[in-house]
C-alpha cells in the first residue's frame, strides 16, 4: 500500500489562505466559512479585550465577519487575511464603544477567557484570576483609542504604521496614545511591582 506524503513548503498555508480569500471574493460561502473557522478565536479575543464582555464579544465577532464579508472586494490579496480581519474587528469595536458608552460596569470574566490559569493549584489559580481581573480592569479603564492601540500593538503585534492605517490616525498619534496608555497602566498597576 502506498503512503501519501505531505511536504510543507514555506508559503503553503499563505497560498492556501489566499485561494480561500479569492474564492470568498467570488462569494463562495464554504471558502469564507473556512476563513471564519481559522480566524474566529483571534477576532473574538480582539473583541473581548476591547469590549470587556464575553457575550458582547461573541456578538461583535459575528458582526465583524459579516462586515468583513461585505468588504472582501477591498481586501488586497498580497496581504495576509488575519491582520486585516483583526483590524476590522478593532475598528468595529471602537465604533460601537464610541456610539454607546456602557451605562453599567462591564461584567467580569467567568474564568474561561482567552487567558487561562497557569496552574491547577487552587491558590495559584485564584491569584492568577485576581491579577488577570486587575489587569483587565486597568485596560478597560483606558480611553477607547488608548485601549485599541494597546490591543493592536501588544496583543495583535501590529506595527505602528499598521495601527495608524487601521485606526485612521497619524503614526505620531499612535505613538502618543501608546505612551499615555502605558503610563496610565503603570500608574494603575504599579503596586503589582511593589511601586505603590
Amino acid at each position: 500500500m502506498r503512503q501519501l506524503r505531505l511536504y510543507y513548503t514555506p508559503g503553503m498555508l499563505v497560498d492556501d489562505e489566499r485561494a480561500l480569500v479569492r474564492r470568498s471574493q467570488e462569494r463562495d460561502l464554504q471558502a469564507y466559512g473556512e476563513l471564519v473557522v481559522r480566524h474566529e478565536a483571534a477576532v473574538f479575543r480582539v473583541c473581548w479585550r476591547l469590549l470587556g464582555d464575553r457575550a458582547a464579544a461573541e456578538d461583535a465577532a459575528q458582526d465583524v465577519f459579516l462586515r468583513a464579508y461585505d468588504r472582501l472586494d477591498t481586501f488586497d490579496l498580497d496581504r495576509p487575511f488575519g491582520p486585516w480581519v483583526r483590524k476590522v474587528a478593532a475598528n468595529w469595536c471602537l465604533n460601537r464603544l464610541a456610539a454607546a458608552r456602557p451605562t453599567q460596569p462591564l461584567d467580569e470574566d467567568d474564568g474561561r477567557g482567552p487567558i487561562g490559569p497557569a496552574s491547577d493549584h487552587p491558590e495559584a489559580v485564584q491569584v492568577g484570576r485576581e491579577l488577570e481581573a486587575e489587569v483587565r480592569g486597568a485596560l478597560r479603564a483606558l480611553p477607547d483609542k488608548h485601549r485599541a492601540v494597546v490591543e493592536l500593538r501588544h496583543f495583535q503585534d501590529l506595527s505602528y504604521s499598521e495601527i495608524a492605517t487601521a485606526l485612521k490616525l497619524p503614526v505620531t498619534d499612535v505613538r502618543s496614545y501608546l505612551f499615555r496608555a502605558r503610563r496610565l497602566l503603570a500608574e494603575r498597576l504599579g503596586h503589582l511591582r511593589g511601586e505603590g
